[in-house]
């Protein structure tokens, strides 16, 4: 596949590990570890399927949490030979998500002063689109998991498919702008149901992902794990226009 996306302009290991442990509504401070160790290699599995382009701090992560299974599945003679602070294999990784966590959490009251005072969009600002609506950006993973709902069945030689030019995703692009302009809101799921094919339905993806880029489109959610809602960032094409 030619076609790529920069993964690196949305969220790093650290968010994917945050956003599996959310939707499995996790004990951060007690993580199943094989549960999460799969769940984590299934995303990066499909995104490298879809040719995205996945940064090495990804992978680094991948090979951490396998290390810390492979000490969690030592026989139980094995682990009395550990040093103390190595009892639990997991705790340097709880300090970095929760530090992690933390810095998000200031940041994104940072930002969402900055959009406040520039009355623009921020990727942590709450979207008010009625007088009693609001909205969450979604993020990557939010559209990953919308995709894999669809995709669940679909053997991985499919997404070879897309390579043929029967639909491309800068044809994509065009057309879900063009929709935008006759309809200011469209779901995710009704753009995957009017694809023809799990071709169609991959380029549709990564068109939404490219809009998402060049901040010419927002995905909101009305809370955590809903459906995925696209709008027009207006605020960017007023600043380009």
């Amino acid at each position: 596949m030619s076609y790529k996306v920069k993964l690196e302009v949305f969220e790093g290991p650290l968010d994917l590990l945050l956003y599996l442990i959310k939707k499995n509504e996790i004990d951060i401070y007690d993580i199943p570890i094989s549960v999460i160790t799969e769940q984590y290699l299934e995303y990066l599995e499909l995104m490298r399927m879809l040719d995205l382009n996945i940064a090495g701090e990804f992978l680094v992560m991948a090979a951490t949490l396998i290390h810390i299974k492979s000490k969690m599945l030592l026989p139980p003679e094995e682990k009395e030979i550990l040093p103390e602070e190595e009892e639990d294999p997991r705790e340097e990784l709880v300090r970095r998500l929760l530090e992690y966590k933390r810095f998000k959490e200031v940041a994104g009251v940072l930002q969402d002063l900055e959009g406040q005072r520039k009355k623009m969009f921020t990727r942590s600002s709450v979207l008010e689109l009625g007088p009693d609506e609001k909205f969450f950006e979604a993020n990557v993973f939010d559209l990953i998991t919308a995709l894999t709902r669809v995709l669940k069945d679909v053997p991985k030689e499919i997404f070879q498919e897309i390579v043929k030019d029967e639909f491309t995703v800068e044809q994509k692009v065009h057309d879900l702008l063009h929709m935008l302009v006759e309809k200011p809101v469209i779901h995710l799921s009704e753009l995957f149901k009017a694809a023809k094919n799990k071709s169609e339905i991959v380029a549709t993806f990564l068109a939404v992902l490219e809009l998402i880029r060049l901040k010419e489109i927002i995905v909101v959610q009305k809370h955590s794990f809903s459906e995925i809602e696209i709008i027009r960032n207006e605020q960017h094409r007023l600043r380009v226009g």
